[in-house]
């Protein structure tokens, strides 16, 4: 008798590690497992330009080990699509001057770091679902979520303009 519950139960414990309920998606798992390169690290280069004039006057000077016209600096754009200036030293004041026109709240990253690490201290799962490892995220961060169709219809009733979104039926992303 000892030997079929013992067999019973560990028939039952093997089952219940074979069902993976914690089926991440990769926005929760952001740590790549592979040696390989960072595909988003890979930035391609800008066409090559070739000038009006050839004439080695015309030409800028070659800098070797820096860069040239053709590659690509992602702050930089950015700051320029934002109405920055790229060539600031380290901040552009404008530019954080606009983003913090209706006020700074100084050591905010750690408090909300700290706010967060408690919300998912009080909202860490039962007991099983911490022992076999179930993805509580959903479930903790549901009363935050934002229900997209039902934020859509508000903003079109308001008459604020929306960009067009598939049906509910077709969404691909839920």
């Amino acid at each position: 008798m000892r030997k079929a519950v013992l067999l019973t139960t560990l028939i039952a414990a093997v089952a219940l590690t074979a069902c993976n309920r914690n089926r991440e998606p990769s926005l929760l798992n952001v740590k790549s497992n592979t040696e390989g390169p960072d595909e988003f690290a890979i930035l391609p280069n800008k066409p090559l330009e070739i000038p009006a004039d050839l004439d080695r006057t015309s030409l800028p000077a070659p800098t070797p080990g820096g860069s040239n016209r053709t590659d690509i600096n992602p702050i930089a754009e950015a700051t320029v699509a934002l109405g920055g200036n790229p060539n600031a030293a380290s901040r552009d004041g404008g530019l954080v001057n606009y983003a913090s026109r209706y006020g700074v709240t100084r050591g905010i990253r750690e408090s909300l770091a700290a706010e967060d690490l408690e919300f998912r201290r009080k909202n860490d799962g039962r007991l099983l679902e911490r022992i076999f490892n179930v993805n509580v995220y959903y479930k903790a961060y549901s009363k935050q979520s934002l229900d997209k169709y039902r934020e859509l219809e508000r903003l079109r009733r308001a008459g604020i303009r929306t960009v067009s979104a598939p049906p509910e039926s077709v969404a691909l992303d839920d």
